[in-house]
């Protein structure tokens, strides 16, 4: 019976955004734009920092990655439902489920473990200056990324392997616009215990280390600057952090507006809203907070814009 439940799921109903149908057209084009931008905006980063010498440091290296982790994150979701909002077919295969599923769980992982990352650069930076050039080098940067990618993926394939041995009745109906773990565990048919045991534990523990990891280093340097404020550290200081604690205060409030107050929420129509915000609205703003409050990654761009106009 168990496995003949499973095997009955072909495919599920992605309900969508909470809008109306007179309103499609109207959230279509405004999400497609955000997306474009989301696209444009992050690849212009990773392009300014591979093109220009001076870009090349542990932050900005952090940087470009957390860029292709934004693109890819939107990338796994919105399309999707632009699709779906313009053609009013609003099914996923299972496997596609399943595959957007486990993506999405790696990116915002990624997400997750890259921010930490890149506020102990910043501790390092502002609290060892004399011996930054030691611990940041090459080989410990690309370590960190690559063990970022290994935890997250592994992450994402230890849910998405629990996931796959429930089943699904006669209710396939996602209320939400992409696949998402929390949403389907509530649609399931069997007995989800362990798969709620495994994101309280294991779920947990990989969002609050990295988030520890934050605070701990702006704990840091907040202290550094207050015993020491000197101009000239300040200066230093709030560029570069005030850009990545916008950007953390952005991720980690609306995921906990998600996955930890929705259940005092009346209606999905609040989660599924707060969802929008990580998935498509925080990887869009990113690119402006980091160029806009960054005097490397302005230097860049205009370089960039000039010499496209010497070769046209």
């Amino acid at each position: 019976m168990r496995s003949e439940n499973k095997s009955s799921v072909s495919e599920f109903l992605l309900l969508g955004l909470p809008i109306t149908l007179e309103q499609q057209d109207l959230f279509f084009v405004l999400f497609l734009c955000m997306y474009l931008t989301t696209v444009m905006g992050n690849l212009l980063i990773i392009l300014l920092i591979r093109l220009d010498s001076r870009l090349h440091t542990p932050m900005y290296f952090f940087l470009s990655h957390l860029a292709f982790s934004d693109i890819s994150l939107s990338s796994i979701t919105v399309p999707k439902m632009l699709k779906n909002m313009q053609t009013q077919q609003q099914s996923i295969p299972y496997m596609g489920c399943i595959s957007q599923l486990y993506f999405f769980i790696v990116f915002g992982c990624l997400d997750n473990f890259l921010l930490a990352v890149m506020a102990y650069d910043r501790y390092v930076a502002i609290c060892q200056p004399l011996h930054y050039t030691t611990f940041m080098r090459q080989e410990l940067c690309v370590s960190l990324v690559a063990g970022s990618w290994f935890f997250c993926c592994a992450h994402a394939l230890l849910h998405t392997l629990l996931l796959v041995q429930l089943s699904f009745c006669a209710d396939n109906t996602i209320p939400h616009f992409f696949c998402d773990l929390t949403a389907l565990l509530k649609i399931s048919c069997s007995d989800i215990s362990l798969n709620e045991l495994a994101i309280f534990t294991e779920g947990i523990m990989l969002l609050i280390l990295p988030l520890t990891g934050v605070l701990g280093s702006y704990i840091c340097i907040g202290t550094t600057i207050l015993r020491d404020p000197s101009t000239k550290r300040l200066f230093k200081a709030f560029p570069t952090c005030g850009s990545h604690l916008l950007v953390v205060s952005l991720y980690y409030g609306t995921l906990a507006g998600v996955y930890f107050f929705s259940t005092s929420w009346d209606s999905n129509d609040k989660v599924v809203i707060a969802s929008v915000v990580y998935t498509a609205v925080t990887p869009m703003l990113n690119p402006f907070i980091y160029s806009l409050r960054n005097r490397d990654i302005k230097h860049a761009l205009e370089i960039f814009v000039n010499r496209a106009k010497f070769f046209q």
